[in-house]
């Protein structure tokens, strides 16, 4: 690889292979050994195609989520089997990763910014501004150049989308993932994920607590009939896939909270 290689966003890969190196040596330890990271299906990211994968999944913090997609799809790509033993699987990362991110959440500090060279494809939320949902009267137009560079990323490697938009549990599926389905006719991989919101701030900059079992489900491609299937079918199928369906709504018993903060409680004192 030569040395001021770019990619099709014009970053240089050497500088965003260093970030990641560097970046991931300094978070493994949230994912493994602060807390665990519990990994289903890695075996999936193996048998994926190099170009035109996109992954959705439900969104817990702005930055640990997909900080933690970095060293999964790495080290099942390294051969791991369910787990990111061994950071050494970031020595020669997989380069063509990609994530869907808010144009004002990466414009907001100096580390935003430094993530975002690392595969950041900035949009502007159209039903969202400051952190609140916006009127329907107040509503920006898509930004064509924002579904562009998506294409652009989708045909150069891997996309990483959280299709709800929002950290929120249960809130709607925006219709522009789908859109982007129909239009570009990806491999699309769901992912599941729990545990991050228990375990770091908002942000998912800050550790907030120790001892959390993280999960990361890995599930199997979407079968889309990308010509016949309406763009509300494929909505109602994203939420299905990421377990964000108003079907998944149900009260938790007072026993099985119980349960579970015994169990993160065990966790902790094992660590």
């Amino acid at each position: 690889m030569g040395l001021f290689k770019r990619n099709p966003f014009g970053h240089i890969l050497f500088i965003k292979k260093w970030l990641i190196r560097v970046f991931g040596a300094l978070t493994h330890r949230r994912y493994r050994g602060f807390n665990e990271l519990h990994i289903e299906g890695s075996e999936i990211i193996r048998a994926l195609p190099d170009r035109n994968v996109l992954f959705i999944s439900n969104h817990q913090t702005y930055f640990a989520d997909v900080v933690a997609m970095f060293h999964v799809f790495n080290a099942s790509l390294k051969g791991r089997e369910d787990n990111i033993k061994n950071v050494l699987y970031l020595w020669n990362p997989k380069l063509n990763i990609y994530y869907v991110a808010a144009k004002e959440t990466m414009q907001a500090g100096l580390l935003p910014r430094i993530l975002s060279y690392v595969g950041a494809i900035t949009v502007e939320r159209t039903w969202r501004a400051g952190g609140k949902d916006v009127a329907e009267h107040e509503k920006k137009e898509v930004n064509p150049n924002d579904t562009e560079n998506i294409k652009i990323a989708l045909a150069d490697g891997w996309v990483i989308t959280f299709p709800q938009g929002t950290t929120k549990s249960f809130k709607p599926v925006r219709k522009g993932t789908a859109h982007i389905i129909k239009q570009h006719k990806p491999i699309v991989v769901p992912i599941v994920i729990d545990g991050f919101r228990r375990s770091f701030d908002r942000k998912g900059l800050r550790l907030k607590k120790k001892g959390i079992l993280q999960s990361f489900i890995i599930k199997e491609p979407l079968q889309i009939d990308y010509e016949n299937e309406t763009i509300d079918e494929i909505v109602e199928k994203i939420e299905y896939a990421i377990e964000q369906h108003p079907s998944f709504l149900k009260v938790i018993p007072t026993e099985e909270i119980d349960e579970m903060k015994e169990l993160d409680r065990q966790r902790q004192w094992n660590y």
